[in-house]
């Protein structure tokens, strides 16, 4: 997990860096500003591009796989954004304790303060339930560091106080991100996780092309991306992602595969 102290990742140094040689060559050779200020614009164009990747690792630690560990255990991770939904999670939850399945639940602050008796459900049928913000905005990628940590911390106490257990692990909303992210993550003691495979179930309704999409990277280690939050309905109105957790579960289990929680693979 983060240490306490922000550890910069080279990018980031090399940013400050630069920032620092724009402001002294402009000090030495005024006539020259049109260059230094090329070059940050630059830079802050290519730490935007990198924000709009979810599985960059440049602006930070993230979590794209399990860790060797886990991976090496044949371990693999099912990841549920955008809850708890009152209508959709309980009959997840239902699913996954018929195939005796632990998954990882990104909730929402707001929406988890809504519904605490469902967070607590989710706790005790031995799930975890992990920070994703606590409004889920949709401009959550340009706000300031001070904004950010705002969202987090809110969430942090929402979900702590709910449910009792302290989230480990953050995930952006649309896995969308800026530079000041990484630094109140370390403060919060919170390890950002994106994914290795995700479906686009919020858009697809089809449930043959979202296990498509999943199965191509179902191997050991693999964090799988699904929504009980915000989910694309089949054509008879069905949430997808029941359709689609069991054609899954079926697959880890012919590869000899086993689902365990995010912080489970800690260890």
């Amino acid at each position: 997990m983060p240490s306490a102290r922000w550890q910069p990742t080279l990018l980031i140094r090399a940013s400050i860096a630069l920032h620092g040689l724009a402001l002294l060559a402009v000090i030495a050779e005024p006539g020259q500003w049109h260059w230094a200020l090329g070059a940050v614009l630059a830079n802050h164009a290519l730490l935007a591009l990198l924000g709009l990747w979810p599985r960059s690792h440049w602006l930070g630690s993230n979590w794209t796989r399990l860790p060797a560990a886990a991976t090496a255990r044949n371990e693999i991770a099912l990841t549920i954004d955008d809850g708890p939904d009152p209508v959709v999670t309980p009959r997840v939850l239902d699913l996954l304790d018929r195939y005796a399945t632990h998954a990882t639940f990104f909730c929402i602050g707001e929406k988890a303060a809504r519904y605490p008796d469902l967070c607590r459900d989710i706790v005790s049928r031995g799930h975890a339930i992990e920070n994703h913000s606590q409004h889920h905005r949709h401009h959550f990628s340009l706000m300031g560091r001070s904004g950010i940590a705002r969202e987090l911390q809110a969430a942090q106490d929402t979900l702590t106080t709910i449910t009792g257990q302290r989230p480990l692990f953050f995930r952006a909303p649309a896995g969308l991100r800026n530079p000041f992210l990484d630094p109140v993550l370390a403060r919060l003691g919170l390890q950002l996780a994106s994914w290795s495979a995700r479906g686009f179930d919020t858009r697809i309704g089809d449930a043959e092309r979202i296990n498509n999409k999943l199965l191509r990277g179902m191997r050991a280690g693999a964090i799988l991306l699904l929504h009980d939050g915000n989910a694309a309905r089949t054509s008879d109105g069905t949430p997808v992602i029941l359709e689609v957790i069991p054609t899954v579960m079926a697959s880890a289990a012919a590869a000899n595969l086993r689902f365990v929680t995010l912080r489970h693979a800690l260890s």
